[in-house]
């Protein structure tokens, strides 16, 4: 495939054949060779073949082989003449992450390390097909499908501040339930408050380098050694069924003919199936943020409990992960609304943007990119640059380079274990199979993402945070 080097960080798939516009690829010459080993680069390419696709399919840093779209792929789609894919999206809708600051610091927590993680095991469920702690009724789960995080603040999980920091105030108001299928609804039901698997998982970090300290301020991050707790997951069975669903509901109302890959099966925005789909996906991602909230509202007790005080123990931010939204942005000198699919990206608005909170737009909304176990995660900072090189987005993690499975031959979870323990971090987990599944050198290197995206102008460095204890489903 022909690949045009446009700088060290940036490089075209030029527009051919049935390509409407080009694919543009953010990435190093050493993230591209694992980028190569795969089919991101044909998928970045068969996207730039759908309709109403604006101005570029863009491949994030981290970017690998996913269903259809490559994970770490971007695209906008026109309104009127542009379609909506589940595959854009990815089956788990709304996986995130949510971020909070505490006023501890390392030495603080260091004698009862080993007691938080225990009870933050105990406090919130996790592992495949976990139940929660919360069990619902029908009509209580269609409530958070509408109001997502709102209907855990009311009640009694978490604050008003809590929503003010959270991507779309933790609720997508185009959500309906209508056609989320019972099956969907079933698997939803129990699974409320819980982390999962894979490569979700709950940390307390430190923070390890401020890179900008102006920025840290404003978000809370303000010194070196800060403890800071991470949460990482996303809609669950729910979102996971949602997209099941309306991937063979579209296979079997316009089939695939005609397009570049199966996966890539759509429907028009704007139809009738594109829009139960997408108010569905909403719900979908609501339900993620109500599960975040009820997560954090948990840690907060746990350390209350464990610590005597949950002293400021604030929310940074919120982000999605894998979503499809309706935004403004200017394509060819024209404001426009369109669709925006990131599927394993992260929004990185700069300053002034109405959608980020009012305590964070002169500086830009807070972009987190989570690293493998073991490894620094990133505070970042959303950027002007970005609106205009990649709709507004950057990556959202280190992105695979190896299978699970091959993963679970070269690994083992008990060694891991030992190895963090080793190098003071605290490891709890449901099996060591998953553990092994989540090694870190199945990762790509989150400093090289990062740094890609940093020069890129995708989002800029902020500050460096380091696991001190990890929970794994």
């Amino acid at each position: 495939m022909e690949l045009r080097k446009i700088s060290d960080i940036v490089w075209e798939i030029p527009k051919q054949g049935e390509m409407k516009v080009p694919a543009l690829i953010y990435s190093s010459e050493r993230l591209l060779k694992d980028i190569r080993n795969d089919l991101t680069l044909t998928q970045a390419r068969n996207v730039a073949c759908l309709p109403g696709i604006q101005l570029m399919s863009y491949v994030m840093p981290d970017a690998h082989q996913g269903y259809g779209f490559p994970i770490g792929g971007v695209a906008a789609f026109d309104l009127d003449s542009g379609i909506i894919s589940p595959g854009g999206v990815g089956y788990d809708i709304n996986c995130g992450v949510r971020l909070l600051r505490t006023d501890f610091r390392e030495q603080d927590i260091t004698a009862k390390r080993k007691e938080l993680l225990a009870e933050i095991f105990k406090a919130v469920p996790a592992g495949v097909g976990k139940g929660g702690v919360t069990k619902l009724s029908r009509g209580v789960l269609r409530d958070i499908l509408v109001k997502g995080a709102e209907w855990a603040v009311e009640n009694g999980y978490g604050t008003a501040e809590d929503l003010d920091r959270t991507e779309e105030r933790g609720r997508m108001r185009d959500a309906a339930y209508d056609h989320v299928s019972e099956r969907a609804m079933e698997r939803g039901a129990p699974q409320l408050g819980t982390l999962g698997s894979g490569n979700h998982f709950l940390e307390f970090q430190k923070v390890d380098r401020i890179f900008n300290a102006e920025v840290a301020r404003a978000f809370g991050i303000d010194a070196e050694g800060q403890v800071t707790v991470m949460i990482h997951c996303g809609s669950r069975g729910l979102g996971h069924q949602v997209a099941t669903d309306y991937i063979e509901i579209m296979e079997n109302k316009a089939g695939t003919q005609g397009l570049p890959d199966r996966e890539l099966v759509n429907a028009p925005f704007k139809s009738e199936i594109g829009q139960r789909y997408y108010k569905s996906m909403c719900a979908a991602v609501n339900y993620a943020f109500a599960n975040r909230q009820m997560i954090a509202h948990w840690v907060r007790d746990v350390f209350k409990r464990v610590l005597g005080n949950a002293k400021g123990m604030s929310m940074v931010y919120d982000v999605c992960h894998n979503v499809a939204k309706v935004e403004r942005h200017t394509v060819g000198g024209v404001e426009k609304t369109v669709c925006i699919h990131r599927k394993g990206a992260t929004r990185s608005f700069g300053p002034g943007r109405s959608e980020i909170p009012a305590a964070y737009r002169a500086v830009g909304q807070p972009v987190i990119i989570p690293g493998s176990m073991g490894t620094a995660s990133y505070i970042l900072v959303g950027t002007k640059e970005a609106e205009e090189r990649s709709f507004s987005s950057t990556a959202h993690g280190a992105g695979r380079v190896m299978s699970r499975h091959a993963a679970v031959r070269r690994f083992r979870g008990e060694q891991i274990r030992d190895d963090l323990a080793r190098r003071g971090i605290e490891l709890k987990s449901t099996n060591w199979k998953g553990v092994a599944e989540e090694a870190s050198a199945a990762y790509k290197d989150v400093d090289e993402v990062v740094r890609v995206s940093h020069e890129a102008g995708l989002g800029r460095l902020v500050a460096r945070v380091v696991p001190i204890g990890v929970m794994k489903g």
